[in-house]
Protein backbone atom coordinates (compact mmCIF):
# COMPACT_ATOMS: atom_id res chain seq x y z
CA UNK A 1 0.00 0.00 0.00
CA UNK A 2 1.57 3.63 -1.04
CA UNK A 3 1.86 5.65 1.95
CA UNK A 4 0.72 9.19 1.97
CA UNK A 5 4.21 11.22 0.69
CA UNK A 6 4.15 8.38 -2.18
CA UNK A 7 0.95 9.14 -3.11
CA UNK A 8 1.42 12.77 -2.82
CA UNK A 9 4.65 12.74 -4.56
CA UNK A 10 3.30 10.94 -7.74
CA UNK A 11 0.24 13.00 -7.82
CA UNK A 12 2.38 16.45 -7.77
CA UNK A 13 4.46 14.63 -10.93
CA UNK A 14 1.30 14.10 -12.77
CA UNK A 15 0.12 17.39 -12.27
CA UNK A 16 3.49 19.08 -13.32
CA UNK A 17 3.55 17.22 -16.39
CA UNK A 18 0.30 16.54 -17.28
CA UNK A 19 -1.62 19.37 -15.38
CA UNK A 20 -5.27 19.37 -14.69
CA UNK A 21 -7.25 21.85 -12.78
CA UNK A 22 -5.69 21.03 -9.32
CA UNK A 23 -2.37 22.65 -10.96
CA UNK A 24 -3.60 25.88 -12.11
CA UNK A 25 -2.96 26.72 -8.32
CA UNK A 26 0.88 25.79 -8.15
CA UNK A 27 2.20 24.44 -11.73
CA UNK A 28 4.34 27.76 -12.92
CA UNK A 29 4.16 25.68 -16.00
CA UNK A 30 0.49 25.29 -16.07
CA UNK A 31 -0.22 26.66 -19.83
CA UNK A 32 3.11 24.89 -21.69
CA UNK A 33 2.56 21.80 -19.99
CA UNK A 34 -1.41 21.32 -20.01
CA UNK A 35 -1.75 22.19 -23.81
CA UNK A 36 1.72 20.49 -24.85
CA UNK A 37 0.22 17.37 -23.11
CA UNK A 38 -3.25 17.77 -24.58
CA UNK A 39 -1.46 17.54 -28.10
CA UNK A 40 0.36 14.37 -27.56
CA UNK A 41 -2.45 13.06 -26.02
CA UNK A 42 -4.45 13.74 -29.55
CA UNK A 43 -1.08 12.28 -31.65
CA UNK A 44 -0.10 9.63 -29.15
CA UNK A 45 -2.30 6.82 -30.62
CA UNK A 46 0.03 6.86 -33.98
CA UNK A 47 2.75 6.02 -31.87
CA UNK A 48 2.72 2.19 -32.55
CA UNK A 49 4.90 -0.95 -32.21
CA UNK A 50 7.73 -0.28 -30.64
CA UNK A 51 8.23 2.92 -30.08
CA UNK A 52 11.35 4.84 -28.88
CA UNK A 53 11.52 7.67 -26.36
CA UNK A 54 14.01 9.77 -26.80
CA UNK A 55 15.55 11.97 -23.85
CA UNK A 56 12.62 10.52 -22.02
CA UNK A 57 12.92 11.90 -18.48
CA UNK A 58 9.77 10.65 -16.15
CA UNK A 59 8.37 9.23 -19.18
CA UNK A 60 5.30 11.59 -18.64
CA UNK A 61 3.78 10.47 -21.90
CA UNK A 62 3.78 6.39 -21.80
CA UNK A 63 0.24 5.89 -21.33
CA UNK A 64 -0.83 8.15 -23.96
CA UNK A 65 1.17 5.89 -26.80
CA UNK A 66 -0.25 2.82 -28.29
CA UNK A 67 2.54 1.07 -28.22
CA UNK A 68 3.46 -2.81 -27.72
CA UNK A 69 7.42 -2.35 -26.47
CA UNK A 70 7.93 1.15 -25.10
CA UNK A 71 11.57 1.93 -24.67
CA UNK A 72 12.82 4.57 -22.84
CA UNK A 73 16.28 6.42 -23.82
CA UNK A 74 18.33 8.47 -21.71
CA UNK A 75 21.54 10.20 -21.91
CA UNK A 76 24.09 8.99 -19.36
CA UNK A 77 25.49 11.04 -16.85
CA UNK A 78 29.08 11.49 -15.95
CA UNK A 79 28.24 11.87 -11.94
CA UNK A 80 26.95 8.52 -12.11
CA UNK A 81 23.26 9.65 -10.97
CA UNK A 82 20.80 8.20 -13.18
CA UNK A 83 17.20 9.32 -11.21
CA UNK A 84 15.15 8.91 -14.05
CA UNK A 85 13.20 5.81 -15.47
CA UNK A 86 15.28 5.00 -18.40
CA UNK A 87 15.49 1.62 -20.13
CA UNK A 88 18.28 2.35 -21.66
CA UNK A 89 21.81 5.00 -21.50
CA UNK A 90 23.82 6.62 -24.26
CA UNK A 91 26.71 8.39 -24.90
CA UNK A 92 25.09 11.55 -26.01
CA UNK A 93 26.12 10.20 -29.89
CA UNK A 94 25.34 7.07 -31.24
CA UNK A 95 21.64 5.07 -29.95
CA UNK A 96 22.51 1.88 -28.98
CA UNK A 97 20.16 0.58 -30.80
CA UNK A 98 20.32 -1.23 -34.53
CA UNK A 99 18.53 -0.10 -37.84
CA UNK A 100 15.22 0.13 -38.49
CA UNK A 101 14.10 -1.26 -34.82
CA UNK A 102 11.35 0.91 -34.11
CA UNK A 103 7.99 1.76 -35.68
CA UNK A 104 7.79 5.00 -33.84
CA UNK A 105 9.92 7.93 -31.92
CA UNK A 106 8.81 10.33 -29.44
CA UNK A 107 10.91 12.77 -28.80
CA UNK A 108 9.51 15.77 -26.46
CA UNK A 109 11.31 19.01 -25.12
CA UNK A 110 14.97 18.00 -26.30
CA UNK A 111 15.92 19.01 -29.68
CA UNK A 112 17.05 22.26 -28.03
CA UNK A 113 19.59 20.76 -25.99
CA UNK A 114 21.15 18.53 -28.70
CA UNK A 115 24.01 20.61 -30.16
CA UNK A 116 24.52 19.01 -33.01
CA UNK A 117 20.74 18.35 -34.63
CA UNK A 118 21.97 16.76 -37.45
CA UNK A 119 23.71 14.01 -36.01
CA UNK A 120 20.69 13.43 -33.19
CA UNK A 121 18.24 13.27 -36.31
CA UNK A 122 19.93 11.33 -38.13
CA UNK A 123 19.85 8.45 -34.91
CA UNK A 124 16.51 9.02 -35.44
CA UNK A 125 15.98 7.84 -38.75
CA UNK A 126 18.23 5.26 -38.52
CA UNK A 127 16.52 3.40 -36.02
CA UNK A 128 13.44 4.29 -37.14
CA UNK A 129 12.23 1.35 -39.66
CA UNK A 130 11.19 2.95 -43.75
CA UNK A 131 7.55 4.15 -42.57
CA UNK A 132 7.81 4.74 -39.38
CA UNK A 133 6.51 7.36 -37.24
CA UNK A 134 8.08 10.17 -35.45
CA UNK A 135 6.73 12.87 -33.20
CA UNK A 136 8.63 15.49 -32.19
CA UNK A 137 7.94 18.56 -29.86
CA UNK A 138 9.91 21.46 -29.18
CA UNK A 139 10.14 25.15 -28.16
CA UNK A 140 10.13 28.46 -29.86
CA UNK A 141 9.54 31.21 -27.27
CA UNK A 142 10.98 29.82 -23.66
CA UNK A 143 13.59 31.08 -21.48
CA UNK A 144 16.80 29.33 -21.08
CA UNK A 145 16.38 26.26 -19.13
CA UNK A 146 18.93 23.17 -17.88
CA UNK A 147 21.70 25.42 -18.47
CA UNK A 148 24.30 25.03 -19.75
CA UNK A 149 22.43 22.61 -22.38
CA UNK A 150 20.24 24.79 -24.04
CA UNK A 151 21.70 25.61 -27.37
CA UNK A 152 18.87 26.54 -29.51
CA UNK A 153 14.86 28.02 -30.66
CA UNK A 154 13.39 26.46 -33.61
CA UNK A 155 10.70 28.14 -35.81
CA UNK A 156 8.03 25.86 -37.64
CA UNK A 157 10.54 26.42 -40.45
CA UNK A 158 13.40 25.35 -39.15
CA UNK A 159 11.47 22.40 -37.35
CA UNK A 160 10.49 21.91 -41.04
CA UNK A 161 13.64 22.14 -42.99
CA UNK A 162 15.31 19.59 -40.62
CA UNK A 163 13.08 17.13 -40.73
CA UNK A 164 12.44 16.95 -44.64
CA UNK A 165 16.67 17.08 -45.12
CA UNK A 166 16.76 13.71 -42.77
CA UNK A 167 14.07 12.09 -45.14
CA UNK A 168 10.67 12.80 -43.25
CA UNK A 169 7.55 13.70 -44.78
CA UNK A 170 5.66 15.93 -42.49
CA UNK A 171 1.79 14.52 -41.79
CA UNK A 172 0.54 17.08 -38.99
CA UNK A 173 2.30 20.14 -37.57
CA UNK A 174 0.91 22.13 -34.46
CA UNK A 175 1.67 25.53 -32.77
CA UNK A 176 1.00 25.19 -29.09
CA UNK A 177 -0.07 27.97 -26.89
CA UNK A 178 -0.07 30.88 -29.80
CA UNK A 179 -2.60 33.11 -27.78
CA UNK A 180 -2.72 35.30 -24.99
CA UNK A 181 -1.45 33.12 -22.57
CA UNK A 182 1.91 32.71 -24.02
CA UNK A 183 2.37 36.06 -22.03
CA UNK A 184 0.83 34.60 -18.95
CA UNK A 185 3.46 31.57 -19.07
CA UNK A 186 6.14 33.64 -19.65
CA UNK A 187 5.72 36.02 -16.94
CA UNK A 188 4.76 33.12 -14.39
CA UNK A 189 8.10 31.43 -15.50
CA UNK A 190 9.60 34.96 -14.62
CA UNK A 191 8.10 35.34 -10.75
CA UNK A 192 9.11 31.52 -10.44
CA UNK A 193 13.02 31.76 -11.09
CA UNK A 194 12.82 34.84 -9.31
CA UNK A 195 11.09 33.81 -5.86
CA UNK A 196 12.36 30.31 -6.10
CA UNK A 197 13.80 29.17 -2.78
CA UNK A 198 15.78 25.74 -1.57
CA UNK A 199 12.61 24.84 0.61
CA UNK A 200 10.04 22.63 -1.77
CA UNK A 201 6.34 23.59 0.61
CA UNK A 202 7.70 27.13 0.65
CA UNK A 203 7.74 27.17 -3.23
CA UNK A 204 4.40 25.53 -3.01
CA UNK A 205 2.93 28.29 -0.99
CA UNK A 206 4.19 31.21 -3.33
CA UNK A 207 3.08 29.30 -6.27
CA UNK A 208 -0.21 29.36 -4.65
CA UNK A 209 -0.18 33.28 -3.50
CA UNK A 210 1.23 34.67 -6.83
CA UNK A 211 1.39 32.38 -9.60
CA UNK A 212 -2.33 30.51 -9.27
CA UNK A 213 -4.01 34.18 -10.09
CA UNK A 214 -1.86 34.20 -13.62
CA UNK A 215 -2.84 31.15 -14.05
CA UNK A 216 -6.53 31.82 -13.50
CA UNK A 217 -6.68 35.42 -15.61
CA UNK A 218 -4.29 33.71 -18.66
CA UNK A 219 -7.59 31.25 -18.57
CA UNK A 220 -9.86 34.08 -18.98
CA UNK A 221 -8.25 36.12 -21.16
CA UNK A 222 -7.47 34.13 -23.97
CA UNK A 223 -10.98 33.43 -24.80
CA UNK A 224 -11.60 37.44 -25.14
CA UNK A 225 -8.20 37.99 -27.55
CA UNK A 226 -7.56 36.63 -31.10
CA UNK A 227 -4.84 34.12 -31.63
CA UNK A 228 -1.50 33.97 -33.50
CA UNK A 229 -0.14 32.37 -36.11
CA UNK A 230 3.92 33.26 -35.33
CA UNK A 231 4.01 34.18 -32.05
CA UNK A 232 3.92 30.62 -30.00
CA UNK A 233 5.36 28.02 -27.34
CA UNK A 234 5.94 25.04 -29.13
CA UNK A 235 6.44 23.16 -32.44
CA UNK A 236 5.12 19.75 -32.63
CA UNK A 237 5.44 18.11 -35.40
CA UNK A 238 4.36 14.13 -37.14
CA UNK A 239 5.86 13.28 -39.44
CA UNK A 240 7.04 9.61 -41.32
CA UNK A 241 9.84 8.14 -42.28
CA UNK A 242 10.01 7.71 -46.48
CA UNK A 243 13.32 6.85 -47.40
CA UNK A 244 15.42 4.29 -46.42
Amino acid sequence: MKSIKRYLEEFYLRQMFDPGVPALFFNPFYFARRTLASHIRDLGPHLTGRTLDVGCGSKPYRSFCHSSLYVGLEIYSKEGKEEKPADVLYDGHDFPFRDGQFDSVLTSQVLEHVFSPDEFLGEIRRVLKVGGILLLTVPFVWNEHEQPADFARYSSFGVRFLLQKHGFHILEYRKSVNDLRLQFQLLNVYVNNLLRTVHPWCNVVLRFLLISPLNLLGELMCRIFPKSEDLYLDNLVLAKKITG
